[in-house]
């Protein structure tokens, strides 16, 4: 009788147990799982990115902290369904096919993500990546994530274990030089990395593996504000977010042939093909073509889908969010 009287007392226990710790596990998984929710606000506050990893647009709507995404790029903003929220203007998003991750920009952050039928679900969280992450891409050749912390100098490099959607903290890359400048962005071009600097007015190529700077192009104090370069069939494009005094007035859009065009003001302005006030933030490719977001002066956002033939913009679709 005594030992049957244990056993039930001892399944008794066990229940109980379970029931108690049962509302707080469902509590932990709530809080990581984004589930798919339409967009609640209308139109987008200071857009970063416009992106595709594989069949999905992703939106990154920074001062609503949030991401979005949609399977249509040129539907509206409300009808967008929320990939993650309570972030801190979030600046740009990078998949490898499996894990997605996401520059969490104010909180000095980057958190992985897995999609799944129901939404999204959140990772990883990796605290104390530099000061204001910004910039994020998958680099397929090395199969590592590159994360850039906009104020110090440091390139965190990413790594998912294989079969697996756990990601690791692979190696940090510094640039002394880079210390305490503002830099927005990157570009990997071949065995270079290149760096618009808006503090020293210039940007700076590095080695891709040393990160050891091999040459630095200076650019006017009017176009100092860069935000990202990207190299389109035969031109550099550089989207410009401020001069070097932060004026916003000074956004444009311009393209060179060479690098060092821009310093010697050799270089072509292309704002009228995106609205003439503002200027692209990121800038894309996907399908082919390229995608943008403007931020506009006076506070109205909307997004561009064009194409590039013979170095000329062509097919340009504005889109309204």
């Amino acid at each position: 009788m005594k030992k049957r009287t244990l056993k039930i007392l001892a399944s008794l226990i066990l229940c109980i147990s379970v029931v108690l710790q049962s509302p707080c596990l469902l509590e932990v998984k709530a809080e990581s799982v984004y589930p798919a929710e339409r967009n609640s606000y209308y139109g987008l506050l200071v857009p970063t990115q416009l992106t595709k990893i594989g069949d999905t647009f992703y939106l990154v709507d920074s001062y609503h902290n949030q991401i979005l995404y949609s399977t249509a790029y040129g539907v509206l903003s409300c009808s967008w369904k929320v990939m993650a929220k309570d972030l801190a203007q979030p600046h740009s998003i990078a998949g490898d096919g499996v894990v997605y991750l996401v520059t969490d920009t104010e909180n000095h952050r980057v958190v992985s993500y897995l999609k799944n039928p129901e939404g999204f679900v959140e990772l990883q969280v990796f605290d104390n990546i530099g000061v204001r992450p910004h910039y994020i891409v998958y680099d397929a050749p090395t199969g590592l994530f590159y994360a850039w912390s906009s104020m110090t100098g440091e390139m965190y490099l990413f790594r998912r274990k294989a079969d697996t959607t756990e990601v690791y903290l692979e190696k940090v890359m510094r640039i002394p030089e880079l210390y305490g400048k503002y830099v927005r962005s990157f570009t990997i071009e071949g065995d270079q990395i290149y760096f618009p600097c808006v503090h020293s007015s210039s940007i700076v190529a590095a080695d891709k593996n040393t990160f050891a700077i091999r040459n630095i192009y200076p650019v006017p104090a009017n176009i100092a504000g860069m935000v990202q370069l990207t190299k389109i069939q035969n031109y550099y494009y550089l989207t410009v977010s401020t001069d070097i005094n932060f004026d916003q007035k000074a956004a444009t859009i311009v393209r060179a042939r060479n690098l060092e065009d821009f310093g010697t003001g050799n270089y072509e302005n292309m704002n009228q093909y995106f609205g003439g006030d503002g200027a692209p933030y990121y800038i894309s490719a996907a399908d082919g073509s390229y995608f943008t977001v403007v931020i506009r002066t006076a506070g109205r956002a909307c997004g561009y889908k064009f194409d590039v033939v013979n170095d000329e913009i062509c097919n340009r679709e504005e889109l309204t969010y």
